[in-house]
């Protein structure tokens, strides 16, 4: 998967590459999937969701440039692969999922590989739920239309920011770093089409 999938896509960074051998994909891999644990597609995981390809995850975690030191929010955590991933390469992790069952079973996938860094909380972070807190690296687990305000506020100046943002079937992925208290630097890395997140999908059309 490394070496002919990730690779090529000029993921190059050797902290990288090392977490996305040494985290066991097909561990986070629903069970009748597991078959295609190192396929070059995205995997339905319930609800609506999907685990990202394998070279998405590769770039995502390349483009965030994870030191050890960070803290990490991620919106969305699926089956928990890239959250462990992350954890490998950064301080903490806390992941928020909104489908509990979701939440429940990447909770279970990783304390059972021991990732003690990380936190795995149920709610809907682009609804109800709140946090005042601030974190070093938020990264979103799906797609949005536009990115939400709260979640700027979530980024600690100098930190950072992932998002896929846009309208499908052309959504574009960038990084965003808050240089100062309102003021933004932009990156686009690249092009995909992935599920939105809930309550961040397009405005509804409605035609006469």
């Amino acid at each position: 998967m490394v070496e002919n999938q990730i690779r090529p896509w000029e993921v190059l960074d050797a902290r990288v590459l090392d977490a996305l051998r040494d985290v066991r994909r097909e561990t986070f891999v629903p069970e009748r999937f597991r078959d295609l644990a190192f396929a070059d597609m995205a995997l339905p995981i319930g609800h609506g969701e999907v685990m990202f390809k394998p070279v998405i995850e590769g770039r995502i975690l390349q483009a965030l440039a994870l030191s050890g030191s960070e803290r990490v929010l991620e919106i969305g955590t699926g089956t928990g692969f890239l959250t462990a991933c992350m954890a490998r390469l950064a301080a903490s992790v806390t992941s928020v999922e909104r489908h509990a069952e979701l939440a429940e079973a990447a909770r279970a996938r990783l304390v059972s590989g021991h990732f003690g860094n990380v936190r795995v909380e149920t709610g809907d972070a682009l609804g109800d739920a709140q946090t005042s807190e601030t974190f070093d690296v938020v990264v979103l687990g799906g797609g949005v239309f536009a990115l939400p305000e709260r979640l700027r506020a979530s980024v600690r100046p100098g930190g950072r920011l992932f998002a896929i943002i846009g309208e499908s079937p052309a959504m574009q992925a960038m990084l965003a770093t808050r240089e100062g208290t309102d003021h933004w630097t932009q990156q686009s890395l690249f092009e995909t089409d992935i599920p939105y997140l809930h309550n961040a999908e397009p405005p509804r059309q409605f035609a006469l």
